[in-house]
């Protein structure tokens, strides 16, 4: 990839960035289609974050910006427009200079989770759904199944206030959507995503009581440090189709380019031309 005068920057702002993996998804990508930007990784602590953000739209070849921890929440109040989808969040992850001038913003974790169940056959408008785990992502996949159509939506989280807060923005957004609160049983459900961090350790506990899948429930998980995790691997020998952590990262990206104004394409095109792994610095034939 080379980078030039005209090269258009999407900014990726949180702290610490060791674990970013935006670049290594996106920049092949351009590279790949010659598209003229790149997204670089911009360790950006919570103290400086609010003038910094405003600061790089400031630059004239700025583009965009892709928000991670610990700047999702905080961003909302930065803004001049928000979307509905991260007004229900309470998050954003995404943020563009409009033909204004105004810094808008939208959130895109629940749009990568509802994709890649809809490219997998299942169909949200009408259907009910468990979400276990009201924080940043769960609350995105909230507010995205709403969009989508979703007639009842279950919540759970232990911390009650987080869960009627996201109860409350939901009905204020969408008055029609049938919730229930409190309840992780997944019996009765077409729809289960596990939106907590169970299952990211070894011994971690089941997000939800597996005994009550039934097999025509779909399954989809966030935890992306392990393809299958206990959840999926439970859900899969009870014969329900499921989703990995993973493909909601992918299936994001593509609303993402269209929210950036770039040419967009598909996950697995995205996943053909990742490069995760750095290549070794050392000549060839050093151990």
């Amino acid at each position: 990839m080379i980078i030039s005068g005209t090269t258009r920057l999407i900014a990726h702002l949180g702290y610490p960035t060791g674990s970013f993996k935006a670049p290594m998804i996106y920049n092949p990508y351009f590279t790949d289609r010659g598209i003229d930007a790149v997204v670089v990784p911009m360790g950006c602590r919570a103290v400086e974050y609010p003038d910094f953000l405003k600061l790089f739209f400031r630059l004239s070849n700025s583009l965009g910006a892709l928000i991670t921890m610990p700047h999702k929440v905080t961003t909302i109040a930065l803004l001049d427009e928000i979307g509905t989808t991260a007004a229900v969040a309470g998050a954003c992850n995404a943020v563009r200079l409009d033909d204004r001038g105004r810094l808008v913003g939208e959130m895109f974790d629940g749009e990568g989770f509802v994709r890649g169940l809809t490219r997998k056959g299942r169909v949200v408008a009408g259907a009910t759904a468990l979400v276990v785990g009201c924080g940043g992502v769960g609350s995105a996949i909230a507010a995205s199944l709403a969009r989508a159509g979703l007639a009842r939506l279950t919540l759970f989280d232990p911390d009650a206030a987080a869960m009627e807060a996201l109860a409350g923005r939901l009905r204020r957004h969408y008055p029609e959507l049938a919730l229930v609160l409190g309840s992780a049983d997944p019996a009765g459900q077409d729809i289960v995503a596990n939106a907590t961090p169970l299952g990211m350790k070894p011994g971690d506990p089941l997000p939800i009581d597996v005994t009550r899948l039934a097999p025509e429930s779909f399954v989809g998980e966030v935890v992306m440090s392990q393809e299958i995790t206990p959840l999926l691997a439970e859900a899969r020998s009870r014969g329900c189709a499921y989703q990995v952590g993973t493909d909601m990262l992918f299936e994001q990206i593509p609303a993402y380019l269209d929210f950036f104004g770039l040419p967009t394409t598909t996950p697995e095109e995205l996943r053909r031309l990742a490069r995760f792994s750095k290549p070794d610095p050392r000549p060839p034939g050093l151990a």
